[in-house]
């Protein structure tokens, strides 16, 4: 009887093994992406701006597009509010391959492909059109390409927009009123440099800091885009803004090439595509929401100052020397592509 029992329990154990171990199938392999073991792959994308900007929602566009369209077979996990880091540490993480996407303003980029120097500028954009125009066409495609070599893919431009003073001492109208004043900048030589032409004392920061630092009076003012300025509450530190429109900054969306290399080539298109098409989301929502901020920042008790074309003018021209300098750094004649692309688009 003892031995009976033991031959059933053991070709019970026979079938049982045979039943679990059919991974060798056709079957088990459906759904496969690319070679691996059919687990989703999943893309973490972060920000430095919070979840109310036009940014963030954007980016959630992005998910929706790329998890539909790659059947869940690609997974997207959002943060903003810097919490995966700042621009530049987000952007490092790419390289390493430690993080899959994330959405900086060219100027940061500066530190890993100094072309990009020249989207900082002051005055290079006429208008938001024009600068559409210029960034999807072939010269910006043309710069997208420098990132390969940092081990990054650029895969679309989306837009921060023209970026405006604040600051709680007094309006801004003219450049005479910049002299003195403490202005919190990104770590970029160029706006460094185009700051201190115009007579203030421009502050690098990391973004995080900002708002403590106006709060407790360790600079005056700071320029950023409307929307950035009334969805942090720069309104509660800050008394004036004025529309300097000093430069229009373009947020460039990247990912890591190791990431991206491991991707199927349909993959590859999905995820480019749903960067593009997301940007054009962004690019609407966040030309909607500066008109909107502006209007709610004065609401809250900010003084709007406007600059006129002549005091404009007066700027640029002030500032003229830093855009020699750094043109020749650049490179003359990429300087002269850019400048020839805007020519043509207007």
């Amino acid at each position: 009887m003892k031995k009976t029992l033991s031959l059933l329990m053991a070709a019970f154990m026979v079938l049982f093994l045979a039943a679990c171990g059919g991974g060798d199938t056709d079957t088990d392999n459906a759904g496969d992406t690319g070679g691996d073991t059919g687990e989703a792959k999943k893309i973490r994308a972060g920000i430095g701006l919070n979840d109310a900007h036009p940014q963030y929602q954007s980016l959630l566009k992005f998910k929706e597009l790329v998890e539909e369209r790659t059947n869940g077979q690609i997974e997207v996990e959002t943060y903003h509010s810097s919490q995966l880091g700042d621009d530049r540490t987000m952007t490092e993480a790419l390289q390493l391959g430690s993080q899959e996407v994330t959405i900086p303003s060219t100027a940061p980029l500066v530190n890993f492909v100094p072309e990009f120097a020249v989207f900082d500028f002051p005055f290079l954009f006429p208008s938001e059109e024009v600068a559409d125009t210029v960034l999807d066409g072939e010269v910006g495609q043309k710069f997208l390409g420098m990132l390969e070599d940092q081990n990054l893919v650029g895969l679309a431009y989306w837009e921060n927009g023209f970026r405006d003073v604040t600051n709680s001492v007094r309006p801004i109208a003219t450049a005479a009123d910049f002299k003195g004043l403490k202005l919190r900048t990104m770590e970029n030589q160029v706006h460094l440099e185009a700051f201190q032409a115009l007579g203030a004392n421009p502050t690098p920061m990391a973004f995080g800091e900002l708002f403590t630092a106006m709060q407790q009076g360790t600079v005056d003012g700071q320029e950023n885009p409307y929307a950035t300025i009334n969805l942090q509450k720069y309104y509660e530190v800050q008394d004036h803004v004025s529309n300097t429109h000093h430069i229009y900054s373009p947020f460039v969306f990247l990912m890591s090439k190791s990431f991206f290399d491991s991707l199927t080539e349909e993959q590859q298109q999905i995820v480019k595509d749903a960067a593009v098409e997301a940007g054009q989301h962004n690019r609407e929502l966040n030309r909607k929401t500066n008109a909107e901020s502006l209007e709610a920042l004065q609401e809250n008790g900010m003084t709007f100052t406007e600059v006129s074309p002549e005091a404009h003018a007066e700027m640029k021209e002030l500032v003229q020397p830093v855009i020699d300098k750094y043109a020749d750094q650049v490179g003359a004649d990429l300087v002269q592509e850019v400048y020839d692309a805007i020519e043509a688009a207007q």
